[in-house]
């Protein structure tokens, strides 16, 4: 039971990637955009000018959207690597199986994202995406060694 619930963790972050990726440019700026404003205002503690706002918006929006890049894929590489581990994958292919699939993953997500308005497919986020399942996987698997260390 445990395996199936986290698979379908799996499937679920996956699926929340590819409807990320399914915006079209429009509509993922306004995302990554309307973050940028909310979380800047909380900061400030105040409501941004038209001005402010196109300074923030210029300033943060790459760093914001390589920023959820890494984190899904981090997020990703924690769920898929506890996947693993029940079934019984707890050694070094854990890493290496986690990593294969993360990049594999990756490579889909631009490959579908070029036949969405706007969008394109960057190697870049290739290896954003990569670097944060890698990380993610990590993460996981040297928790993973310690906690088994400190039960038993």
């Amino acid at each position: 039971m445990k395996k199936a619930i986290k698979l379908i963790l799996v499937i679920l972050c996956m699926l929340k990637i590819f409807l990320f990726s399914n915006d079209t440019a429009e509509q993922s700026t306004e995302k990554s955009n309307s973050i940028i404003i909310v979380v800047a205002e909380k900061i400030i503690g105040r409501e941004l000018t038209l001005a402010e706002k196109e300074t923030y918006l210029n300033y943060y929006d790459f760093w914001i959207r390589k920023t959820a890049h890494l984190s899904i894929y981090l997020l990703l590489g924690l769920l898929y690597s506890s996947y693993l581990k029940e079934c019984n994958i707890i050694d070094k292919r854990l890493i290496i199986y986690s990593i294969i699939f993360i990049f594999l993953y990756s490579i889909s997500d631009e490959l579908h994202q070029a036949f969405v308005p706007g969008r394109s497919c960057e190697l870049r986020d290739i290896i954003i995406d990569t670097i944060g399942g890698t990380l993610g996987t990590y993460i996981y698997y040297f928790y993973y060694k310690v906690r088994s260390k400190a039960h038993g």
